[in-house]
């Protein structure tokens, strides 16, 4: 059983009858659900991933308000639930374990994430990782009836137009640099190692790109290339990347596929409307995408992050 699945049965059977009884009166102001780090909350987990971290358990979210409330209550009836569910014990966790389930207040969970507050400013949307981003939107949701915790998250998920095209126009430009430039010139050069970082920024970047096409937030690069498998717009680069990384020395195999890759982001920016450069070459792309920057500084900022 997946991890989230996992999560919502036992949420199902011990979690929601525990709130309607210890917790009748307040039951209307707490969220549960389970979402943040770990690869069951993107539902990656696999045989492999129950090494750590894999057992029964969920998240509750309260307000501070409510914690100095009812907290240490709430807490104390979440750690009486049923330590063993559909044969997975809670004990069974690794040095590596987190303790992320359980009571949490909303501002805990996100200030993990984004810090004290909302994002304001463009600056302050571009100094957050997508990968944090990606973390605090992810996982499921199972109940939210004061709607607080819901609603930050959908905040996070509509990221500032101008902060996503300055972060595609950065991608763009380094692929470029990256694979259609230094790429096959390091390997001339000898540099075997050199072009095999080149290689791999080159497909990261790429994946980003994919990523901010289709208006999503990129998972830290454990999870990157699957996730990206599973976007409707361009996820089917993903069998490419595979490629690329499998045979990074391959320059007659590999130039050809990577031409390919730029092209075909080339034509979805087009579509997109973000761009209408003919070349395949993605730098002067890089530079279309951000002349529709609206933010006269962010704009005229150097395209690379």
């Amino acid at each position: 059983m997946k991890g989230l699945d996992l999560a919502r049965a036992y949420y199902e059977e011990y979690g929601r009858p525990m709130l309607a009884r210890d917790f009748a009166g307040v039951q209307d102001r707490i969220a549960a659900g389970l979402c943040g780090h770990g690869s069951e909350c993107f539902g990656f987990d696999d045989e492999i991933s129950r090494d750590h971290d894999y057992e029964p358990g969920f998240c509750l979210w309260i307000t501070a308000e409510d914690e100095r409330a009812f907290g240490f209550k709430l807490f104390r009836a979440y750690s009486k639930l049923p330590r063993e569910f559909h044969g997975v014990k809670i004990e069974n966790k690794s040095l590596f374990g987190s303790d992320f389930k359980g009571v949490h207040t909303i501002e805990q969970f996100y200030s993990f994430y984004i810090g004290s507050r909302m994002p304001e400013t463009n600056a302050e949307w571009l100094a957050i990782p997508d990968f944090y981003l990606a973390e605090a939107t992810n996982g499921q949701v199972f109940a939210d009836p004061l709607g607080q915790f819901t609603a930050i998250r959908q905040a996070l998920l509509n990221r500032p137009e101008d902060v996503r095209l300055k972060k595609l126009g950065s991608c763009l430009f380094h692929m470029a640099q990256l694979g259609q430039y230094n790429y096959a010139r390091c390997l001339r050069h000898g540099e075997g190692a050199a072009a095999a970082v080149a290689l791999a920024d080159f497909c990261r970047q790429t994946a980003q790109a994919v990523f901010l096409l289709n208006r999503a937030y990129a998972p830290y690069y454990k999870w990157l290339f699957r996730a990206m498998g599973n976007l409707p717009l361009l996820g089917n680069l993903a069998a490419p990347m595979q490629s690329l990384l499998e045979a990074p020395m391959d320059a007659e195999k590999n130039g050809p596929m990577i031409e390919e890759v730029c092209a075909r982001v080339a034509a979805e920016l087009r579509r997109q409307e973000l761009s209408d450069c003919p070349d395949p070459y993605l730098e002067p792309h890089a530079y279309a995408v951000g002349e529709r920057i609206r933010d006269n500084e962010l704009r005229n900022s150097p395209v690379m992050l």
